[in-house]
């Protein structure tokens, strides 16, 4: 059989580890573990029942559901026919849900219980090709094209569809599509990445040398199985016999890390930004716990460049570094769930100074770039071979090179066929000689470590011509954890200004060190008194800009930032088109105010 096709590669991993845990889930006070034994048969059962439902090679089936085990057991049972899942959001709305459901003309359905059952149920009618839907929960539906899993996997399959099962596993190849991911984007309507086993399973393999991961690790998923990144970890730790604990609700996350001590996670900058900006405001209230976290961090960044520079810290370097552990970094191990062996980062860039903070803990971040479009890696940091302020060097086997306007060309066993149904968004994505055109902008150091600047869609053009990058703006002035989102605006204007989310214990916290009264946040927001200390940060923080760059004035939006409301992607990265539709009221009075004031001065 076809060791590059994941089905494969999970049976034989199901069968050498088949006394061993493979997923958890929290059930009331307790696990609910499964072993890859048990998991393999659900995972053999369904895929015969499929069969048996008239799902053949090459048929499309959508997935609808928050992280759990069942996610899993669809996924691998349908890679085990050779069927294509379509992961959907469970945050889609029902006009999204149609249109990926029409764009790949998707037969069939798992859908996770009656609530998001309803993301189908307005837009069936409207998609003649979709003939069924299971659902991993008791359903109440009265729809006879509606079932349960759990009824489904209650009845015995036939000895014709078991044998049929095991028929296209012999059959499969790494060629074979694995799977369609939409992409969420900043902008537009979703595409769908049509992606290979070989592109996944390529991956799995350049992983292995440059981490020293073991069937004794474990993992957290809690970014969503729908989304490129948790998928492809999902298939590592899944062909590697890991313990995977899915964790359905990602606002929980920090619990659940705590309680489920994986040694392995991959996540979006959000998180480690989170505990960065968490101990900040936990020790700025006092200055004595202020001044052993500086003097702390101060040890051990000092230690571990000495180590990056591969020199040996100093006796009285290495003699302070057990008290700084245990008055600082053993808490912020504790609060990440103790010991990692891999703790990787991508979806969006990590600041520096975020990496160099768990780096003084003795923590490394490992750092990567991909996208959907490439199965989704492209380059990685790795415990043998990092550097802070890039995404790592080129995945082996892969190749970048900077084009026109500094984006980066990538290409790659892992890219994308295409976008499915969409000829000429393909053949503008990846060119003849099969270079996957990212859309990013940056340039490969002399190290040969891959640096990410912007994105092309985000540079901002002025009225005046002047060409700026956003994305370095505002990594600049989230250093401060007073703000939680920063956003850039300018595009078609004289100059340039921000729309700024702060974190409101910071602001509430600042408003009380400077006074002032209010009778609520919004008030607090908008006082004389905090909105010059906000600019006073931002221009202390972009002092160094030249001066197209440098913010002209802010306002304040005190709505959170989500996926739910949209202002947010599935990776946690700000949408700017919606984020400007959403605020456009108090964006167009800025810039009208802000002109009114320039005005006598023109003149």
């Amino acid at each position: 059989m076809d060791q590059s096709h994941l089905a494969v590669r999970f049976a034989e991993t199901a069968r050498t580890h088949a006394g061993r845990p493979a997923t958890r889930i929290k059930s009331g006070e307790g696990w609910r573990v499964q072993g890859y034994r048990e998991l393999q048969a659900e995972v053999n059962g369904l895929a015969a029942h499929l069969v048996e439902q008239g799902i053949e090679a090459g048929d499309r089936v959508l997935l609808l559901s928050n992280n759990r085990p069942e996610w899993s057991i669809a996924d691998f049972a349908l890679l085990s026919i050779r069927a294509v899942p379509v992961p959907v959001y469970p945050t889609s709305t029902p006009e999204q849900v149609r249109h990926i459901a029409g764009n790949s003309g998707s037969v069939f359905g798992f859908v996770e219980n009656d609530t998001l059952l309803e993301r189908i149920t307005p837009v069936w009618d409207e998609l003649p090709a979709l003939r069924g839907l299971w659902v991993f929960e008791p359903t109440a539906s009265g729809d006879e094209r509606v079932r349960s899993v759990g009824d489904v996997l209650a009845e015995q399959p036939s000895e014709d569809a078991v044998a049929s099962v095991q028929q296209r596993l012999a059959e499969a190849s790494g060629d074979d599509l694995a799977s369609i991911i939409y992409t969420s984007g900043t902008t537009g309507e979703p595409r769908g990445a049509a992606l290979t086993h070989r592109g996944f399973t390529y991956e799995l393999d350049a992983l292995d040398a440059f981490f020293d991961m073991t069937y004794e690790d474990s993992s957290l998923a809690f970014l969503p199985l729908s989304h490129a990144l948790e998928r492809a970890w999902t298939y590592k730790v899944l062909t590697m016999g890991c313990l995977n604990t899915y964790v359905a609700d990602a606002r929980t996350v920090a619990e659940a890390l705590v309680e489920a001590k994986p040694t392995t996670f991959v996540s979006v900058p959000r998180l480690y930004e989170k505990v960065f900006l968490t101990v900040h405001e936990r020790v700025a209230a006092s200055p004595a716990k202020k001044k052993i976290f500086e003097w702390a961090m101060g040890v051990g960044a000092a230690n571990q460049h000495a180590y990056r520079k591969g020199r040996r810290p100093s006796a009285w370097l290495q003699a302070q570094l057990p008290l700084a552990d245990k008055l600082v970094f053993s808490s912020i191990r504790e609060a990440l769930g103790g010991h990692k062996t891999v703790m990787a980062c991508g979806g969006a860039p990590l600041r520096k100074e975020v990496e160099e903070f768990f780096s003084a803990a003795g923590i490394l971040v490992s750092q990567g770039y991909g996208l959907t479009e490439a199965s989704p890696l492209v380059s990685f940091n790795s415990p043998g071979a990092f550097k802070f302020g890039t995404v790592g060097r080129v995945m082996v086997g892969g190749e970048v090179k900077i084009a026109d306007e500094g984006e980066i060309w990538y290409r790659g066993p892992n890219v994308m066929q295409g976008y499915w149904n969409d000829p000429e968004g393909t053949a503008a994505a990846v060119d003849a000689e099969g270079w996957l055109h990212t859309g990013d902008v940056g340039y490969v150091d002399t190290d040969g470590y891959l640096v990410i600047t912007d994105r092309i869609k985000d540079i901002i053009v002025t009225s005046g011509g002047k060409n700026i990058a956003p994305a370095p703006i505002e990594g600049m002035i989230l250093a401060d954890p007073l703000f939680e989102h920063a956003v850039v605006l300018g595009n078609n204007r004289p100059f340039v200004t921000l729309l700024v989310r702060p974190s409101l214990p910071a602001l509430e916290e600042l408003g009380e060190r400077l006074q002032v009264r209010f009778a609520d946040v919004a008030e607090l927001a908008n006082s004389p008194e905090v909105m010059h200390e906000l600019s006073r940060r931002v221009d202390a923080l972009t002092e160094k800009l030249p001066s197209q760059e440098r913010i002209k004035d802010l306002r304040v939006a005190l709505e959170e930032f989500t996926m739910d409301n949209g202002l947010l992607t599935p990776t946690l990265k700000v949408k700017r088109r919606q984020v400007e539709e959403r605020f456009q009221s108090l964006i167009e009075d800025m810039y009208a105010r802000l002109q009114e004031r320039r005005r006598p001065r023109e003149g």
